[in-house]
């Protein structure tokens, strides 16, 4: 058995289309399932932004929610996904750099908060991959 005949399956299973959208949603999962929860629970949405200090929290809410829905529907519909990669990445920073700021922290909490910052930048990482890989899906159809 070679190396290749272990690549072939690998092969077919990343150029299925259902792989495509399975890996999208995934990317985009916690987001959405986020989005959903504030929709539903909206006082505890604003509490949330009242927590991180962030004012009118209404606002930041609402803003939140949109970006959280909104972003991961236009992944999944791979339309305009260099958009909502876009608009999710920002997102992704603005709350890696509020929620888990590292740098004021000291022991377990500073361990904790320092993985939690770089896991949300390997998301921004992720988005960003999926937006240049639907470039490239979209020009290979047209060739």
């Amino acid at each position: 058995m070679t190396f290749r005949d272990l690549e072939r399956p690998i092969d077919r299973i990343l150029d299925w289309d259902g792989t495509w959208f399975l890996a999208r949603l995934a990317l985009v999962g916690a987001y959405l399932l986020g989005g959903l929860v504030k929709l539903t629970d909206w006082p505890g949405a604003v509490a949330e932004q009242a927590h991180f200090g962030l004012h009118p929290p209404a606002l930041w809410a609402a803003l939140t929610i949109l970006v959280e829905l909104v972003g991961p529907l236009l992944i999944l519909l791979d339309r305009a996904l260099w958009l909502g990669a876009g608009a999710l990445g920002v997102f992704t920073v603005l709350a890696a750099l509020i929620a888990n700021d590292f740098w004021t922290m000291v022991g377990h909490e500073r361990f904790m908060a320092t993985n939690a910052f770089f896991e949300h930048l390997g998301l921004v990482g992720g988005f960003a991959l999926a937006a240049m890989l639907s470039r490239l899906r979209r020009r290979s159809r047209h060739l």
